[in-house]
């Protein structure tokens, strides 16, 4: 795979921020970058960052797979993260995963057919006194999610 010249520039200036022999640093922020670009992070994607930056590719898809930020596949126009973490758990987590699943009509994991929608489980996204929580497209936060609460958001996701 061979990035553009645009996409390469955003890495170097990434690059730029560590000593030179400390460049492997910057993979988070260029995975960022591809997944922003690319709307995911394929296994190409992910040899091709090795690359550059001089990594074993295992050590890059040590990293995608570790974080729920990174998409390793194609996801909807909105990605909701439902905390099923212990202290989410307790307080209906696994119930509001159960309930936007049902409201959607997918799986755990799944997009919806139009392709508005992927539900995925999530480990802890650091609110437990807010559980349930959930997180929509790996930028808002969601807290206190009731089936009511869950309901005004997909509404409002739809209508978007």
């Amino acid at each position: 795979m061979n990035f553009s010249d645009a996409t390469l520039a955003r890495f170097a200036k990434e690059v730029a921020k560590y000593p030179a022999d400390q460049k492997q640093s910057a993979v988070m922020a260029c995975l960022a970058i591809v997944q922003q670009e690319q709307g995911h992070v394929s296994g190409e994607s992910e040899k091709a960052v090795a690359e550059y930056l001089g990594m074993p590719p295992i050590a890059v898809h040590e990293v995608t797979t570790f974080y729920n930020m990174y998409n390793q596949q194609p996801v909807g126009r909105f990605k909701l993260n439902v905390c099923t973490n212990l202290p989410c758990q307790l307080r209906g987590g696994q119930k509001a995963l159960d309930h936007v699943c049902g409201q959607l009509g997918v799986e755990d994991g799944g997009t919806t057919a139009d392709g508005r929608f992927t539900v995925q489980h999530s480990e802890c996204l650091g609110a437990c006194a807010d559980a349930p929580v959930l997180l929509v497209n790996d930028r808002e936060m969601c807290s206190f999610m009731s089936t009511e609460r869950l309901d005004d958001l997909l509404a409002t996701l739809r209508k978007a």
